[in-house]
């Protein structure tokens, strides 16, 4: 079918404030131009400060929510987000490296919502999983929970090699927050003047949701890294509320 815009997936859970997880997700795709398509992976109950509970959504049935959307449309970029466990994540990794040609994914590796709730007890197979995906966007809490702290520069710069790594650097200190993405050849630093009512819900889903957009729009990874930071940090200056607004991206 005639499509003048790329196509750009969304596996994530379903967030009723819409601050994060796929809702947000396909608001992102749609302003840095590009068609959001979303599987939902598990239903929760949350508003922008609360967190109550979380149904989840089959393995079987987040894959069959994605193969009918294969049968019609030609989908290359994957954003995941919020999964069950390991072993789910690992069924739906595979099933998109079996039916999609070369896919982008891009894992942001949610370890503990915003909310508080916690989701994953156990990381050693993610790193396993790592290696499966184009990049994966932890902040600086999961990226301690996947490589520990020490010598962090050093295991940073030896997964880049496997994988590109997009730290998001919103929990550090000072005035000024800075995000870095590895990659095999290369480290690149991004710096925003940090907003003093910049925390938003869901803002991890924001900005992997702009990197997957930006890289279905055909930019390498360093250019679509830097514009989804630039998208983001606009989406934290949206508002003094923790709900942010998805501003389209004029060409």
């Amino acid at each position: 079918m005639p499509q003048t815009k790329p196509f750009a997936l969304s596996i994530a859970g379903f967030d009723p404030s819409a601050g994060a997880g796929v809702l947000a997700d396909i608001k992102t795709f749609e302003a840095n131009g590009v068609y959001g398509l979303g599987v939902v992976s598990a239903l929760t109950w949350q508003n922008d400060i609360e967190f109550d509970k979380v149904e989840w959504v089959s393995e079987d049935k987040i894959i069959s929510q994605v193969a009918i959307l294969l049968r019609r449309f030609e989908i290359r970029h994957i954003k995941i987000g919020l999964i069950e466990n390991i072993s789910t994540l690992q069924h739906v990794v595979q099933f998109l490296n079996e039916n999609i040609d070369d896919p982008v994914i891009v894992f942001d590796p949610i370890l503990k919502a915003s909310a508080g709730y916690d989701f994953h007890r156990s990381t050693e197979q993610l790193l396993d999983i790592m290696k499966e995906v184009y990049c994966i966007t932890p902040n600086i809490p999961e990226v301690h929970r996947l490589f520990g702290t020490d010598d962090m520069e050093a295991k940073l710069e030896g997964y880049s090699e496997y994988v590109n790594i997009y730290l998001k650097g919103g929990h550090g200190d000072g005035n000024t927050a800075i995000d870095f993405l590895y990659t095999s050849d290369h480290t690149y630093a991004f710096s925003n003047d940090r907003l003093p009512k910049g925390e938003k819900h869901g803002s991890g889903c924001v900005l992997s949701a702009a990197l997957t957009a930006q890289l279905a729009l055909g930019k390498d990874i360093a250019e679509a890294a830097e514009n989804a930071n630039s998208y983001t940090w606009q989406f934290l200056a949206s508002t003094e509320t923790l709900l942010g607004y998805h501003n389209p991206i004029i060409a």
